[in-house]
């Protein structure tokens, strides 16, 4: 008799296949969270809320009322902690999901405003002169980090700085990076084919792979293409290398025609 209660019981249960795309979509927002998270000091912060969670729901399976409420009570606040703790990863995260997508590139939304401007040509980078600049200043050891927007103007980085908006040019950038120019600190920011602004700071990676030989211009450049598709060009004050960056991916000690041909498919 109880084996017939047990059967038609479980007669009811249904399984759709929107139960399995529920399942695969959270996977993948777990594993994507896991690689935001991974080899940061976040990773430890939400395994021991997880731990705290799975202990919570264990002791209100076994009744035990206090301990249960304390728990409960922590729980509650959680999403806010959540917030306040992982404040950086849900920012990154934001901007990955904003700077990768194509609702946010090209498609919709620039589809919906288009009648209310005119959409501006796209204006063709001067790759030359950013060469000729990075090696004048390699031959010299001047320390440099040359930030180019593609999608976007960062204005939000570019207000850290001093702003120009003056045309591209290799004595420019040579001025702005000279030794004894109150600008050569931080980043310059270029965007459509104008030096938008100098002096910028720049978000610093807190990757602990990044070796260690690596200065804080590299930091800087990996800290700023992990959370938008810019590119980041650096000269070592220390070598005179030349280094390219992008997604958080550098590519170090290149040669003129090198970095002209690397910023070129780049940009195409």
């Amino acid at each position: 008799m109880g084996f017939l209660n047990i059967s038609s019981s479980l007669l009811f249960i249904s399984v759709r296949w929107f139960d399995f795309l529920d399942i695969i979509l959270v996977a993948l927002l777990l594993f994507q969270l896991y690689k935001l998270v991974k080899g940061t000091v976040a990773i430890r912060i939400f395994l021991g809320i997880l731990a705290i969670y799975l202990l919570w729901k264990l002791v209100s399976a076994m009744q035990m009322e206090m301990l249960s409420e304390i728990l409960g009570q922590f729980i509650g606040v959680g999403v806010l902690a959540l917030i306040i703790v992982f404040q950086q990863e849900i920012r990154r995260f934001l901007l990955m999901v904003g700077s990768q997508s194509n609702f946010a590139r090209k498609g919709i939304i620039s589809k919906i405003l288009i009648w209310t401007k005119q959409e501006e040509q796209k204006v063709e980078l001067n790759i030359n002169a950013i060469v000729k600049a990075c090696f004048n200043m390699s031959k010299t050891k001047t320390g440099a980090l040359i930030i180019i927007a593609t999608d976007s103007e960062l204005r939000y980085h570019t207000s850290t700085g001093v702003e120009i908006d003056a045309k591209l040019s290799s004595v420019f950038l040579e001025s702005i990076f000279f030794k004894n120019s109150p600008l050569h600190d931080g980043g310059v920011i270029i965007h459509d084919n104008r030096i938008k602004a100098a002096r910028c700071i720049l978000p610093v990676s807190d990757n602990p792979d990044i070796p260690s030989n690596l200065g804080l211009r590299h930091r800087a450049a990996i800290g700023l293409t992990e959370n938008s598709p810019a590119i980041a060009i650096i000269v070592s004050e220390e070598t005179g290398g030349i280094s390219f960056c992008k997604n958080s991916t550098i590519i170090s000690d290149l040669s003129m025609e090198e970095l002209r041909e690397t910023i070129g498919k780049t940009l195409t």
